[in-house]
């Protein structure tokens, strides 16, 4: 019996294990863990002091990265890989830890420079990622368990230009972060975010999408804002850099969708009415949400309504008939199954 030898390598790298980044003015989205807790340091210089966050039983230590911690404004690319996968999963398509990025297209959908320095600042932004260390047991979604991590597993520049900018990179996220896309453990994020330029902004809004939502206000005592930011400064100087944020955006309203009081020791939140207006779509019924379990069998009917509300909301889409268009989300979900999804 002649062994006849296939002409071609086995083919190491299939395509099915890479997921591809090309959804134009996908919807920006955060992990809720990372936003409700101190992952991501404030400041703008290399930051080398390792950190500890404890809440309750829950915990969080961050060593740094010979580049420093890795940085809110660093967050951005994390945001950028996460929304490419809840647009791709809300399409129906299969997603993996694995991505292909276009750096220009990730630069512009986040409002960073473009330049030879945009470049080189990523490139740092990737070390910080990839270098900084992770202890906890806060949980994206899924069991509780004590994990230690970085939030990306590694980062590879595919293509450069020949005066070195990079043009593609392979991002691939640590199964933390992807434990967020995987149940959902995400929220939609005002592309104004994107805008704000100081770290603590960015945080005050973080924490008010998290904490307070739709609701009609949150409230929480500076002590516990402070923790809940990851801020090194003294109590006073807290207080300060809180009032003039406060003072600012009642001047120029800059901080999309929230308002923010202090009285005393106190910040209150308080949604924009635009905003508890913006998604006004009718109750669906009952029979509805019966049906689309069906559908997506092992997902969370709720979450899967709040991501359907707010994908209609972000694609402007005109909706005739609510509990159709619904179902239809429902049915490119489809079960949960994670060895068929990922």
């Amino acid at each position: 019996m002649t062994n006849t030898r296939n002409p071609l390598l086995p083919d190491r790298h299939p395509q099915q294990d890479l997921f591809v980044c090309d959804i134009v003015d996908a919807t920006p989205k955060g992990d809720m863990g990372s936003m409700e807790h101190p992952v991501f340091s404030l400041s703008t210089k290399p930051d080398m002091k390792p950190r500890e966050y404890v809440n309750g039983d829950k915990f969080i230590k961050i060593s740094p990265s010979a580049k420093g911690l890795a940085t809110v404004h660093d967050r951005d690319v994390l945001i950028y890989c996460i929304s490419q996968c809840v647009a791709a999963m809300n399409e129906g398509k299969q997603v993996h830890r694995k991505l292909k990025i276009t750096a220009h297209d990730m630069l512009v959908s986040t409002n960073r420079q473009t330049s030879g320095r945009g470049y080189e600042l990523l490139k740092d932004t990737l070390r910080r990622l990839q270098g900084t260390q992770i202890e906890t047991n806060i949980k994206q979604g899924g069991a509780e368990t004590f994990s230690v991590f970085s939030l990306i597993d590694r980062a590879d520049v595919i293509r450069e230009t020949r005066d070195g900018r990079m043009q593609e990179i392979e991002i691939t996220l640590s199964d933390w972060v992807f434990d967020a896309i995987e149940n959902n453990y995400v929220l939609t994020l005002n592309r104004q975010y994107f805008q704000l330029r100081k770290p603590i902004e960015r945080r005050l809004y973080e924490l008010a999408r998290k904490h307070c939502g739709k609701q009609s206000k949150w409230d929480i005592h500076l002590d516990k804002l402070s923790k809940k930011t990851g801020s090194s400064s003294s109590d006073k100087e807290f207080k300060r850099m809180i009032s003039k944020v406060i003072k600012d955006n009642h001047a120029q309203n800059y901080i999309p969708d929230y308002t923010f009081t202090l009285t005393g020791d106190l910040l209150t939140v308080r949604p924009i009415k635009a905003t508890l207006d913006s998604n006004a779509l009718p109750s669906l019924q009952s029979d509805t949400y019966e049906e689309a379990r069906h559908f997506a069998r092992g997902w969370d009917i709720r979450v899967l309504e709040s991501e359907w509300r707010e994908w209609v909301q972000s694609k402007d889409i005109k909706v005739r008939n609510p509990d159709r268009n619904f179902l239809k989300f429902c049915r490119n979900r489809g079960p949960y199954k994670q060895e068929e999804l990922f």
